[in-house]
């Protein structure tokens, strides 16, 4: 006779392995051929696929919310794009408007965009050398503000 207490634990097992796998392992960083033109032409100086983010919307404010999400970013001298799969979450190029900025506690990079209850935050550890991963962005955003 087959123990209830056991089957049930073991199918709970499957089940949380299972949601484990199919998040864990979610993968955000396919580009178009068009976008990988794109990007390969501009010079991709950082890269990162399949990164753990922290959005937060209205940044700085009480009334501020958060969640986590998966996305990879691409950064050229031209261009901030964080994506996933192509699809454009956050774009910066020398054409862009608005405010952006890039900041850096410990190992953690902050992207901010926007302003006021429009402000999102984008929050993740890059793969490698957070400082390097910084001075790009930052250059890609004075590129914007300089028009």
């Amino acid at each position: 006779m087959t123990n209830p207490r056991a089957c049930l634990t073991s199918w709970i097992s499957v089940g949380l392995g299972l949601t484990l796998l199919a998040t864990g392992c979610q993968k955000t960083g396919r580009l178009s051929p068009e976008l990988t033109a794109r990007f390969e032409k501009e010079g991709i100086v950082r890269r990162g696929d399949d990164l753990d983010f922290r959005r937060t919307i209205a940044a700085g404010r009480r009334d501020s919310s958060w969640e986590e999400t998966r996305a990879s970013m691409i950064v050229t001298p031209e261009t901030v794009f964080l994506h996933v799969n192509g699809k454009p979450l956050v774009e910066i190029t020398p054409r862009s408007t608005g405010f952006y900025e890039i900041s850096r506690a410990h190992d953690r990079l902050s992207l901010r965009a926007g302003g006021g209850k429009s402000a999102v935050s984008w929050s993740f550890r890059p793969p490698d050398d957070a400082d390097g991963w910084a001075l790009a962005i930052r250059a890609v955003i004075k590129k914007a503000k300089d028009r």
